[in-house]
């Protein structure tokens, strides 16, 4: 069962640009797909970006296209979220998951990750 820890988190200004970063426990990392989620006060934990096992399809939800970048380094067993032009409104926890079922495809739904990590929170101030 791998362990996931977000880190990277803080308070920015927006326009702003953080970094996030999800350590996997396992070697066998590239055995999983990886995606990021959120969730805001009040609100259902929703869908931010995947990544496929091999790192070649990525899925992005329409809010952050353009702005964020999600990326791994199997090597290391590291997930990334690199995320440039923030708004107030993307100010959420944040959470890595990891899906053994389908690695090779970038699926955005919660269901569809089996491990979650605690999550690393985003605050973005006007």
């Amino acid at each position: 069962q791998v362990q996931l820890v977000e880190s990277g988190g803080g308070l920015v200004q927006a326009g702003g640009s953080l970094r996030l970063s999800c350590a996997a426990s396992e070697r066998t990392f590239s055995n999983y797909a990886m995606a990021w989620f959120r969730q805001a006060p009040g609100k259902e934990r929703e869908f931010v970006a995947a990544i496929t096992r091999s790192g070649l399809t990525t899925a992005y939800a329409d809010s952050v296209k353009g702005r964020f970048t999600i990326s791994r380094d199997n090597a290391k067993n590291t997930m990334y979220l690199q995320m440039n032009s923030l708004k107030v409104e993307d100010t959420a926890v944040y959470y890595c998951a990891a899906d053994s079922t389908f690695p090779a495809v970038a699926r955005s739904t919660v269901r569809a990750y089996e491990y979650w990590g605690q999550g690393t929170q985003v605050t973005v101030s006007s």
